[in-house]
């Protein structure tokens, strides 16, 4: 997802890690009592409602639950299935037309029928508003969306694209009700009308409220009566409070790492424990290319060499994070270690030295690593400074840290004023793709101006022409490789989802998994 927006939240496996705590339960089988509404604090802000317009972590844990999308990621799973269709599939062999044919009877939540206007009007909607915080930019291959009956959607790409499913079937692909949202612009006062597992009753600045809605149809059991999501706007104290006073049943995104650790360590018994899940979040230093010291790939190279990621997992992290060595995370089809096998795990300060010196360095690198305080991560600030500190320790740097908040941040990027920044990213759908064809060419979200003909011009669209993604693995690893060798981006780290809940409710290891997907129906309470 955007970089724009965080996640504190790594490895992605196909299990899930659980704390050994009793809030943590497995059951969904009654083990906590159906009927009880679940009361969520976040730390992150849901920036819209209207599905053409969020393109955040907290707009799509929003969409997921109102609306619906033609496919959806189940529990556990990173493989599409079926969720407003009955079926979909490619019609031909080059991944250029995408046909699905709808249930009968689906409805939204006020009632009204469901059928291929409503997703035809979605798609055509969001393209067309072309919101710059929208997911319109993830659909740049598709050319039109045809009708031929109320039950069959045929979408028409421009050029292949394997991964479609994915994005239809990530919070993107949300249908929207053609009688209750204008063609041509966004809807402005916060309520929604989908044919998700939920209605939104109310949404404002301190807490959206939802409720079971009855007409809907689809593999999601609710097993709660509601839930209520309240917004703690980045506190982490006043987070950390609520939950500790009973005020919130869950604590998701937000709490610090040392937080997380302190509660770990209690092992339940202040009557809270910590639920572990996967993640494919991850973080990058990014490097702007036509920078005069950044742009340097001795300096890139030496910067390679020096970072120890383990002392910052250690130090900064307390753990709740693991190294990455890629741009394409670890329990995604496609990732290798390229940094790891490039550079090494250990910090070598000769290796550093040599790098610079190839590239006719031979005084101190004078050198500035730009931060944004809160937006990926609250211990954002805290890493670069351990990392400038990494890098002044080797005796071949001079590097400060200068954080800067988000929105003045964005827009020095893209005026090219920084050097070195950090980006994160959360993905919208768990396939290699997401970790690299949004990163390279024109337009890309690093605004790094990096440029590799061999990765725009033939690895990306090679892989998004192939159906079958272990296919793509040789391709995938070929892109990395180079990114390891030529350094645009230096990936840092790959996080952990935790959740920290008070006993007596279950369901959140059914919340942390790969998709991203926050089922709210998996909630239970006792």
């Amino acid at each position: 997802m955007n970089m724009r927006t965080p996640w504190p939240v790594l490895p992605i496996v196909a299990g899930l890690a659980c704390g050994l705590l009793t809030g943590c339960g497995t059951s969904g089988d009654g083990s906590g009592t159906e009927g009880h509404r679940v009361v969520m604090g976040m730390s992150d802000d849901v920036l819209a409602t209207d599905p053409a317009s969020g393109y955040d972590p907290g707009s799509w844990l929003l969409f997921n639950n109102v609306f619906q999308s033609l496919l959806s990621f189940p529990k556990g799973g990173t493989l599409p299935e079926p969720e407003l269709a009955k079926s979909c599939k490619f019609t031909d062999t080059r991944a250029t037309v995408f046909k699905c044919e709808l249930k009968d009877g689906l409805k939204f939540s006020n009632g009204d029928s469901l059928t291929s206007e409503d997703v035809k009007f979605s798609f055509d909607r969001m393209l067309k508003i072309n919101d710059p915080g929208g997911p319109a930019v993830m659909f740049p291959s598709l050319g039109k969306v045809e009708t031929p009956d109320a039950r069959t959607v045929v979408f028409r790409l421009t050029v292949p694209d394997a991964t479609f499913p994915s994005k239809v079937a990530s919070g993107a692909g949300s249908v929207v009700d053609h009688r209750q949202y204008p063609a041509d612009r966004l809807r402005g006062d916060h309520k929604a009308v989908g044919s998700g597992p939920y209605t939104l009753d109310s949404f404002d600045k301190g807490q959206a409220v939802f409720s079971v809605n009855s007409h809907y149809k689809g593999t999601a059991e609710t097993k709660n009566a509601g839930v209520t999501l309240k917004f703690f706007h980045g506190n982490q104290t006043t987070l950390k409070k609520a939950l500790l006073d009973g005020s919130v049943d869950i604590a998701y995104r937000g709490l610090s790492a040392r937080d997380i650790d302190d509660i770990d360590k209690q092992d339940g018994t202040q009557g809270i424990d910590v639920v572990e899940g996967s993640s494919a979040e991850v973080q990058h230093l990014v490097f702007n290319m036509k920078d005069p010291v950044a742009g340097k790939l001795g300096v890139r190279k030496a910067m390679a060499y020096l970072i120890d990621r383990d002392a910052l997992m250690r130090d900064v992290y307390k753990n709740t994070a693991t190294p990455l060595y890629s741009i394409i995370p670890a329990g995604i089809v496609g990732h290798n270690t390229a940094f790891f096998d490039t550079y090494g795990e250990r910090p070598s300060k000769a290796k550093a030295a040599r790098a610079l010196r190839a590239d006719g360095i031979t005084g101190k690198v004078t050198l500035t690593l730009w931060s944004t305080p809160t937006r990926y991560g609250p211990g954002t600030d805290a890493e670069l400074k351990a990392l400038a500190a990494q890098l002044n320790a080797s005796g071949l740097f001079t590097a400060d840290v200068k954080s800067v908040a988000f929105d003045q941040y964005e827009k020095d990027i893209a005026a090219g004023k920084y050097g070195v920044y950090v980006k994160g990213w959360v993905p919208d759908y768990p396939d290699a793709d997401n970790f690299t064809a949004p990163f390279f060419g024109k337009g890309n979200v690093l605004d790094n101006h990096y440029d590799n003909s061999r990765i725009t011009r033939t690895l990306i669209p090679a892989t998004a022409a192939q159906t079958d993604r272990t296919s793509t693995d040789s391709s995938f690893a070929e892109l990395q490789d180079i990114v390891a060798e030529q350094i645009p981006v230096l990936p840092v780290w790959q996080g952990k989802q935790y959740a920290v809940v008070r006993d007596g409710v279950y369901g959140l290891e059914y919340c942390l998994d790969a998709s991203t997907v926050f089922r709210f129906w998996e909630l239970s309470k006792s």
